[in-house]
């Protein structure tokens, strides 16, 4: 079954048409300017077809990604990377070392869980929205921006579409 899924795989441009990934864009330039964090979106409609039957799940595939838009490679090791893989309906969140001992996996999760209840409305955007906002309030805890230091956007905001 899971092999269908990503055989015939969810239209990421239904979900997430232009106008929302301009929303979601803003939301994240509009966020980054609270902490010095870096916050990335990245969806894909299905996993590469050898991934998938290898059983590369959306846990992996998120470090994966992580590691390839380079969200540990900011100065301060605090970016985080919201991923959504749709042919599994999951989220995963794949935070930068500078989060360790900060944020527990149970506060990640509770993101998640919030994104996955408006997903499984369809809310699409609302849902990636919603995450986007827990994820800067969690940043700006931990990272706050010091009024006055340079603190230069290290990652693109624009969501990117795998």
């Amino acid at each position: 079954m899971r092999l269908l899924r990503h055989l015939f795989p969810p239209s990421v441009a239904r979900r997430f048409p232009e106008a929302s990934l301009a929303r979601i864009t803003e939301a994240i330039a509009a966020g980054e300017r609270r902490h010095t964090g870096e916050v990335c979106f990245a969806v894909e409609a299905a996993l590469p077809l050898a991934a998938a039957w290898a059983g590369v799940d959306a846990r992996q595939r998120a470090c994966e990604v992580f590691a390839q838009l380079r969200v540990w490679d900011t100065e301060a090791n605090n970016g985080v990377l919201l991923y959504l893989l749709l042919a599994d309906h999951r989220i995963e969140i794949v935070a930068d070392r500078g989060f360790r001992g900060r944020v527990d996996d149970a506060h990640w999760t509770a993101i998640c869980r919030g994104i996955e209840a408006r997903l499984r409305r369809g809310e699409y955007e609302a849902g990636v929205l919603h995450g986007i906002a827990a994820l800067h309030e969690c940043v700006a805890t931990h990272f706050p921006r010091i009024e006055g230091a340079s603190d230069p956007n290290e990652l693109p905001d624009r969501p990117h579409i795998l």
